[in-house]
């Protein structure tokens, strides 16, 4: 079956893989936040507490300059810092761009492809507890 051609399917059939399409991706987006909150709790954390000292100091007197150079000098947490925000603009800007104009449409099929194989292989995949439920 090529990738531009629809699945055919009795009506019944198409709404439950529609359903299950969806849960799919529902569980995608939790799995990104997921990862996105996993990242700040580590990564975000260790690298706040690497700014410790410069922080204390911008809460006091605040200027661009000791912005700047607080990332200067503590480049393992600027990084950990540029990651975490990296990520979290990067999940926003992708669930948002669905919310607002739909999947698109390689997106959709290849979550398309990724429910039938989850249902080809049944209970052994590990995702079909929360995809293909009845």
């Amino acid at each position: 079956m090529s990738a531009n051609k629809r699945l055919r399917m009795p009506q019944g059939l198409e709404s439950e893989f529609r359903q299950q399409v969806d849960r799919l991706h529902r569980l995608t987006v939790l799995m990104r936040w997921s990862v996105v909150l996993f990242l700040w709790l580590t990564v975000g954390t260790v690298s706040l507490w690497g700014f410790r000292y410069e922080i204390s100091l911008m809460r006091e007197h605040f200027t661009w300059a000791a912005l700047r150079y607080g990332i200067l000098f503590n480049r393992l947490p600027a990084i950990g810092l540029a990651l975490c925000i990296g990520m979290t603009l990067s999940v926003l800007y992708w669930q948002t761009r669905n919310i607002f104009w739909g999947r698109p449409r390689q997106w959709q099929q290849r979550l398309e492809k990724q429910v039938l194989r989850i249902r080809q292989q049944g209970k052994r995949h590990p995702l079909w507890h929360w995809v293909c439920r009845q």
